[in-house]
């Protein structure tokens, strides 16, 4: 190796142990870090542990049939990690898993973290540390005879150096620069976790969807079955001439109309089922794919709701808008610091000579040692407005955390007001899907009788037909609910053992 001599002789010589000790103590000073130091904003004071003005009852209506369960609200409990287990699905739980692994955003989150990190890695190893290299080189040239005289000629010149160069953190400037870039890298871990929990949001509401639609459709095709039976019957009816045939054509327009609501729930569940393909990272046409109906799911009987206090240190973009107003504060530092001077150190140790093989030569050795001191005197008042710059930079990220903490309130508020006010509509629609079945049934029995008109009887199917799919819709928005109630207080991504 050729810098192998240099290298074994650097601290035998008092002029190397000055180089040496020069960096050694340059890399000791430090003063102040200028500009502010950052704090954690508080979480917004609340004059109870209740999100909504009024509030919330021990727990929600319940209901017969699915979905229908009461649900108490546990303050202050823990959430799980995998909150999506509280609905006891095991294809619910592996089209989760199999998505958190092969959904492409996923992918893409993970990378940007690693690309914040290895940019904090290099920031931090090029400001940090001195920077030290090692040179060789070789020269041929000729120099004038008006210059050098007799000596003039054409020589060959040789030299080997190792160079140290460093910039003392006097002011902080280094230190801010490393607090912000440290800033982005917590600023990507968040916003990996608000793609984990929006992507599982997005699994288990798609899957409710999905079940939904299922439900409608079946539901549907239900009272179009039952349409077409009367159909059957009032045109043998027409046919011994006991009604008129407005009665039947009203009848035939009422299966139209029915069997014209498949085709877009038809393809409504399609979507809902491509969906879900793109979220587990798969082409729609692959199959494998799990189908979901809501009697498959279990609805939570107790939800974890934590307190408004730890709200705050919960949510993943509150916590990255905090990171992104830590950036913006050290950015205030890095351009006060501007201001002051700006100290660097070198040094360099080495050899040279016209012969290569007296390179290492004891009376070839050459150093150097070097101090600067650079104060900016005038310059337009531009590193003036470069920190004002930074501290309205800093207002607006600050103005921005707060509007992220007024949304994350208002998703939890809005949540458990709608678990709350679904439950009791899913219990009204439960009783009003009872009578009007009930109510279908009588009509039925009396018009064969021939105790009510026909638009008696199509008034009942109906109103039937009506409330049996909104029941369906009613028995859904409860598990949606449920799930946007876990996505807004966050997820409970802190409990995952690997935090």
């Amino acid at each position: 190796m050729f810098f192998s001599p240099l290298l074994r002789g650097w601290g035998e010589t008092g002029v190397k142990k000055r180089i040496v000790t020069a960096v050694l103590l340059a890399a000791g000073l430090g003063g102040c870090a200028l500009g502010p130091d950052f704090k954690k904003p508080a979480a917004p004071a609340t004059a109870s542990d209740s999100y909504t003005p009024k509030p919330l009852p021990a727990q929600t209506a319940s209901a017969p049939g699915v979905g229908g369960a009461a649900q108490r609200f546990a303050f202050g409990q823990e959430i799980p990690a995998q909150w999506w287990t509280l609905f006891r699905s095991p294809a619910l739980d592996q089209l989760i898993r199999s998505a958190l692994a092969q959904n492409p955003s996923m992918a893409a989150a993970e990378a940007t973290l690693r690309q914040a990190q290895e940019n904090y890695n290099a920031q931090s190893g090029n400001l940090i540390y001195p920077s030290v290299n090692a040179q060789l080189g070789a020269t041929r040239q000729k120099t004038s005879t008006a210059t050098a005289g007799a000596a003039a000629g054409v020589f060959n010149l040789y030299n080997a150096s190792v160079n140290v160069a460093y910039t003392p953190d006097v002011f902080g400037a280094t230190r801010r620069t490393l607090e912000g870039a440290q800033a982005a890298v917590d600023y990507q871990r968040f916003q990996l976790e608000a793609a984990y929990l929006t992507l599982a949001a997005n699994v288990v509401t798609t899957a409710i969807q999905e079940a939904s639609l299922r439900a409608q459709l079946q539901a549907t095709r239900e009272v179009l079955d039952a349409l077409n039976r009367q159909l059957g019957v009032i045109e043998k009816q027409f046919e011994y001439g006991a009604i008129p045939r407005t009665t039947v054509l009203s009848q035939r327009n009422q299966v139209a109309q029915v069997a014209a609501t498949v085709a877009p729930l038809e393809k409504a569940l399609a979507s809902a089922q491509h969906q879900l393909s793109v979220l587990a990272g798969k082409l729609p046409g692959e199959a494998g794919m799990p189908e979901f109906a809501l009697e498959s799911l279990t609805l939570p009987e107790q939800l974890p709701v934590s307190l408004p206090s730890e709200l705050v240190r919960q949510r993943p973009d509150i916590r990255a808008s905090e990171e992104q107003l830590h950036q913006a504060s050290a950015a205030v530092g890095v351009a006060t610091a501007a201001q002051y001077p700006q100290f660097s150190l070198s040094g360099s140790y080495g050899s040279a000579s016209q012969s290569f093989g007296k390179l290492f030569d004891s009376n070839t050795n050459a150093w150097s040692l070097a101090a600067a001191i650079t104060q900016p005197i005038f310059n337009g008042g531009a590193l003036s407005a470069q920190r004002r710059a930074a501290e309205a930079a800093y207002d607006a990220a600050a103005a921005q955390y707060r509007a992220t903490v007024l949304s994350a309130f208002q998703n939890v508020a809005d949540a458990l007001r709608a678990l709350d006010a679904d439950a009791a509509a899913l219990k009204s629609q439960a009783e009003a899907e009872a009578l009007a079945k009930e109510t279908l049934t009588l009509a039925e029995q009396q018009y064969k009788l021939g105790g009510i008109s026909y638009l008696s009887l199509l008034d009942a199917q109906r109103s039937y037909q009506q409330t049996h799919i909104s029941l369906v819709q009613a028995q859904a928005a409860r598990y949606a609910d449920t799930a946007a109630l876990f996505q807004a207080l966050g997820g409970g991504w802190w409990n995952r053992k690997n935090q």
